[in-house]
């Protein structure tokens, strides 16, 4: 599809799509949102976006700047009726990446933040938020001890949220003994005590104690093998797991060459995005995942959006760009909510007031931790086709 033939298309899908997103922007208060539903502003404001251009979660980066410039693009570049410059800063994969591209976009005057994706970055700019006031509509890291927060709001999930999902059914499924591995850092740790929240922390079933790997978003061919084979030591039936982008690919592969054939779960990075179409057919079979998105949910947004997002990517659309997608909707909504001369504060402030979310992944709103109150889903890796894709099986909760 040309350049020319694709933004048509985007601009027919918007067309089509704005009676839906004109129905999601309900904000408590009636009159000012029909006003700013008027706004057109020639006065442009500046986004800043954070996320990782290089290493091992450049795929995920890349996923969350395709949401929100979906968004962008079908609605004429324009947030809340404002012109929109995104800049994009590159949040590499440390503490101290992640912080250097927080203070280049802060000293370029952005009026709102979006994006991170690492757990540990989000908690190391946390103050440096709160204290600049600028609101960071998160988009992907949201680890749950980032408590008493005013300007952080996340579009995705608290982290122990898909373990939590999944605990229950997993209990109710397996006979056996189910082994647990998981990275040792914050996201970790918060997917472990999810699953055994509620799959029962007593339950004999789960007695070992987890088995902890090292961090490693880029690991090696051999680097799962010898704690495949310490989890391995317990025989367990079923596997519960924590990983995603090459990590996954390269986890299951280790798993799989050792020999384990039992029952996979986990929450659904582990098979979202490129992962599945690096693995051979025998390596993604029996793997469950627990995740609020999955491209193959009837409702209209997800519709037009899934179509608009392959039209324009050639790509399956992920979580990981819904939650940019609805970042985007999110601050649009407040936008128009704080008026033709918007300040940040003024946008953190309308984001209490923006109502329910009408998103691809079904409707939503923020609770009062500023996070999605949502459904979660059960997926089964399946051949859809030619190709392995994540599909729905089940409705498993709804968390938040």
């Amino acid at each position: 599809m040309s350049q020319m033939d694709r933004r048509q298309a985007l601009r027919l899908f918007a067309a089509l799509g704005a009676a839906g997103f004109a129905a999601g922007c309900g904000t408590g208060n009636t009159e000012e949102a029909a006003a700013g539903n008027q706004l057109v502003s020639d006065k442009p404001i500046k986004i800043g976006l954070i996320a990782p251009q290089t290493a091992g979660y450049k795929s995920v980066g890349d996923e969350i700047a395709r949401g929100f410039n979906l968004f962008l693009e079908t609605n004429d570049q324009r947030l809340g009726g404002h012109q929109v410059q995104l800049v994009v800063a590159d949040e590499g994969d440390t503490v101290e990446s992640g912080k250097a591209a927080l203070d280049g976009l802060l000293k370029q005057g952005v009026l709102a933040l979006t994006g991170v994706v690492n757990s540990t970055v989000m908690l190391g700019i946390r103050d440096t938020v709160e204290q600049a006031r600028i609101p960071l509509i998160g988009s992907v890291a949201s680890p749950s001890d980032l408590q008493s927060v005013v300007y952080i709001w996340r579009t995705s999930y608290v982290n122990n949220e898909p373990g939590q999902a999944l605990g229950h059914w997993v209990a109710q499924e397996t006979k056996g003994k189910v082994g647990i591995i998981a990275p040792e850092y914050e996201a970790g740790h918060d997917a472990v005590d999810g699953f055994r929240s509620t799959f029962g922390p007593t339950d004999p079933r789960i007695s070992a104690a987890p088995v902890w790997t090292e961090y490693n978003a880029e690991p090696t061919k051999n680097f799962f093998r010898a704690k495949i084979d310490e989890l391995r030591q317990s025989n367990p039936k079923t596997i519960y797991c924590f990983y995603s982008g090459q990590a996954g690919v390269e986890f299951l592969r280790q798993l799989h060459a050792d020999g384990f054939r039992g029952a996979v779960y986990a929450p659904g990075f582990l098979t979202e995005g490129e992962v599945l179409g690096e693995l051979k057919g025998p390596e993604a079979s029996n793997i469950f995942t627990a995740l609020n998105y999955s491209p193959d949910l009837n409702n209209a947004a997800n519709r037009e959006f899934a179509s608009a997002y392959r039209s324009a990517y050639d790509a399956t659309p992920t979580t990981y760009a819904v939650a940019s997608y609805d970042a985007a909707q999110a601050i649009d909504k407040a936008v128009r909510i704080a008026g033709p001369d918007p300040t940040p504060q003024a946008v953190n402030l309308a984001m209490g007031k923006i109502g329910v979310i009408d998103s691809p992944r079904g409707e939503w709103q923020f609770n009062q931790t500023r996070t999605p109150q949502q459904k979660w889903y059960l997926r089964e890796v399946r051949r859809d086709g030619p190709v392995l894709s994540n599909v729905v099986i089940s409705e498993l909760a709804t968390l938040g």
